[in-house]
């Protein structure tokens, strides 16, 4: 993967915002879209998306084949806590690397989990999601959702050549229908798929990105109380 660019590429920080002010609406009013809790936090955050990202959602939802659907695991993610996560990340690979400069641990640490100011959650535009039946019975991918480069052995990677024939028909089978609406893959994580923010502007050639960092809790005066012991989230 000689082209890959991660979020920690200064190209991604140099993309212009220009947010076009679309709300944040909350998944669970949408039935036709399955909801996993594993990511919950308190204050529900995680069930947010932007309301143009919901509908491209739901337009790639319809040209999976007859029986599956998308199980969203996470949507927005409040900045403070996307902060945690990658401190978290960042301090576990320090220890790993104890040679390594600040920089390699950034280059590091953004192919699980986004540098704060350019993460894709924050802004709403970004969904961590996986495949399952009309009943919630979730599909072979691979790896589970969220798994690290370290545990997985990179099979967490979109592409990852040692993956079973099931989970990579499985994988093309939703990169088809992400792709068609719109949507553009991380490739170290092949669970997360974003549509307006700063790296879906640098993939896409777009000029602009159309969504920024919201700070929902700030605004709404709520406190983040975190997600209790849920395995730090990547991306």
């Amino acid at each position: 993967m000689t082209d890959l660019i991660t979020l920690s590429d200064p190209r991604v920080a140099a993309v212009v915002v220009d947010d076009c002010g679309e709300p944040l609406v909350d998944v669970r009013d949408t039935p036709e879209l399955r909801l996993d809790d594993r990511q919950a936090d308190g204050e529900g955050a995680y069930t947010r998306l932007r309301s143009g990202v919901l509908r491209r959602l739901l337009e790639a939802q319809r040209t999976l084949p007859q029986g599956l659907r998308f199980l969203l695991v996470e949507g927005y993610r409040p900045p403070g806590l996307q902060s945690s996560y990658f401190e978290r990340y960042a301090t576990a690979l320090r220890a790993a690397h104890p040679d390594a400069s600040p920089a390699r641990i950034r280059e590091l640490a953004s192919a699980y989990i986004s540098p704060p100011e350019v993460a894709p959650h924050v802004t709403g535009s970004a969904v961590d999601l996986t495949l399952c039946t009309e009943d919630g019975t979730e599909l072979p991918l691979g790896t589970e959702v969220n798994a690290t480069p370290e545990e997985s052995d990179g099979a967490c990677r979109t592409d990852a050549p040692h993956i079973g024939a099931r989970a990579r028909a499985n994988r093309a089978v939703m990169q088809r229908a992400l792709m068609s609406a719109g949507f553009v893959n991380y490739p170290t994580e092949w669970w997360h798929w974003s549509y307006g923010d700063r790296y879906w502007a640098l993939l896409r050639r777009e000029p602009a990105a159309r969504y920024g960092p919201v700070d929902l809790l700030r605004k709404s005066g709520e406190r983040h109380t975190g997600p209790g012991s849920h395995p730090g989230a990547p991306t």
